[in-house]
């Protein structure tokens, strides 16, 4: 599929056609330059602990090492399964479900798509999901 060319300067808007090819491709590229920028973090990550020795000999450097290590390794973790939601949303590009809730079928919005663009529900929907979770949760 051929890429669009959009201008570098265009936000999408209520305003026009939702989900037409400008504002396909502002969200693609989006999501692409978001993908880009999460892999380079975590491939920094992998360099930074491979080069980092981990033998300080004062105990509270090791452990401060360690919990840093740690806290690091979570946050790749959460990035790694952002990185699948991404993904995703980009499968849902290609396939035109992209921007549509996914429980009600309605448009998800613009703001909300330009806020979070992984998002898979409208702001009612997911306000609806948590609040049902919630009552099921045995609180």
């Amino acid at each position: 599929m051929a890429s669009n060319m959009i201008s570098p300067d265009y936000v999408p808007s209520d305003d026009e056609d939702f989900m037409n090819p400008n504002m396909q491709e502002f969200f693609r590229q989006r999501l692409i330059e978001w993908k880009s920028d999460l892999l380079r973090e975590s491939d920094q990550t992998l360099q930074n602990m491979q080069t980092s020795s981990g033998q300080e000999a004062d105990i509270g450097d090791r452990a401060s090492v360690e919990s840093e290590r740690s806290l690091e390794l979570r946050t790749r973790d959460r990035e790694r399964k952002l990185i699948t939601k991404i993904d995703s949303a980009l499968r849902r590009l290609e396939s035109s479900e992209f921007g549509y809730c996914e429980d009600t079928g309605e448009p998800i919005g613009v703001r909300r798509l330009i806020a979070r663009p992984i998002a898979t529900m409208s702001i009612e929907a997911q306000e609806r999901h948590e609040r049902m979770e919630k009552t099921h949760s045995g609180d």
